[in-house]
């Protein structure tokens, strides 16, 4: 089932159709990047309805409210640096990606928009 959906998202983008002007190998990279880093707690669709997202109490990402709530820069921080808890903890380890990578991991983001 997972290779079903990985293989319909990525359709539109082999098809050439990318959102906000992104090459279709960025895209694709992007999602990848998404999916091997950020989906396993925040989901697929980025509403956080997953067993950790959950336990963490994570915000809908897909959520207009959520989504305006923070600007693509202080996104883009809590990506490279992630975010700490109480006493110091590490909620979200920062993503281990480049600050290009990090930008288009927004770009991407925004597109998740309900």
């Amino acid at each position: 089932m997972k290779t079903v959906f990985s293989l319909l998202m990525l359709v539109p983008i082999a098809m050439g159709m990318t959102a906000m002007g992104v090459s279709a190998s960025a895209s694709a990279d992007t999602a990848a990047t998404f999916a091997s880093k950020c989906a396993t707690c925040h989901g697929k669709d980025g509403k956080g309805d997953t067993p950790m997202g959950r336990k963490l109490n994570m915000r809908n990402l897909a959520d207009p409210k959520v989504q305006e709530m923070a600007t693509d820069a202080q996104w883009q921080r809590v990506i490279l640096e992630g975010v700490k808890g109480g006493g110091g903890k590490a909620v979200m380890p920062p993503a281990k990606i480049t600050e290009p990578e990090a930008q288009e991991l927004v770009k991407y983001l925004r597109t998740l928009k309900k």
